[in-house]
């Protein structure tokens, strides 16, 4: 599909990543984009930019009844973007309990999970378009500074190709975005090297034009993707190595 034309949500849009895409959609020539996030109040800025065509509407991922009111409020879309997610450097053994890995789970697993089922009919409606989920290279070989994120991207990852494949019949293009270390503020104490926010949203929508399924923005993720093929135990070794303090 084209992003020209596109009518678009994006999930998270106040976040990091989240304003990327909404100023990439924009520049691309989108017709419409409904920008979501819990408090549509801090999406003021980015309404500022093109107030006809950014429309901010309450959205939290977590709860069914704002996801089922986003998906009748938002019969139009034809590109999803679930961009919402958290990552809270928790490890498995090390957390004080679980409640960070069970935030991260509902978020970035059954939340973004909720966005496609309730989304799914109205893109099918609308052609088919596609849905863009923002995955991580780390769901696909643990991070023990972050393990419970990681945890919940694998699971992310599983369900974005379980829904690529019920969704094929009725022309859904489902593409997964798995970036390394993003620079944004929740990263600012990683070491280099880092993907902007702004090339992680051009790749994602340029493999949503080219129809590529699984995309890996930044020199990391495609490094770490081809170590993954080449070797993957010496990768999750050396990944082993930065435990949580």
């Amino acid at each position: 599909m084209q992003i020209e034309g596109a009518v678009a949500l994006v999930t998270g849009a106040n976040g990091g990543i989240g304003k990327y895409y909404v100023e990439s959609l924009l520049k691309a020539g989108a017709a419409q984009v409904y920008a979501g996030a819990r408090n549509p109040s801090a999406l003021d800025n980015l309404v500022a930019i093109d107030s006809q065509r950014v429309i901010p509407i309450s959205l939290d991922i977590t709860n069914e009844q704002s996801v089922i009111a986003a998906a009748e409020k938002c019969k139009d879309v034809n590109l999803l973007i679930n961009n919402a997610g958290i990552g809270l450097l928790k490890g498995f053994i090390s957390a004080p309990d679980l409640s960070g890995a069970r935030a991260e789970i509902e978020v970035n697993y059954f939340g973004t999970l909720a966005m496609c089922r309730a989304f799914a009919p109205v893109l099918k409606a609308n052609g088919g378009g596609a849905i863009v989920n923002m995955l991580s290279i780390l769901g696909k070989v643990n991070f023990p500074m972050n393990a419970s994120y990681s945890a919940s991207k694998a699971a992310g990852i599983m369900m974005t190709q379980g829904v690529r494949a019920e969704l094929a019949a009725q022309n859904t293009l489902v593409v997964g975005v798995m970036p390394g270390t993003v620079d944004t503020k929740g990263s600012k104490n990683f070491p280099p090297p880092k993907v902007s926010p702004e090339v992680v949203a051009q790749e994602a929508l340029q493999a949503v034009i080219d129809e590529i399924e699984d995309v890996y923005p930044g020199e990391q993720a495609k490094e770490m993707a081809a170590q993954l093929l080449k070797d993957p135990k010496a990768l999750e070794k050396m990944m082993a190595t930065m435990l949580p303090g």
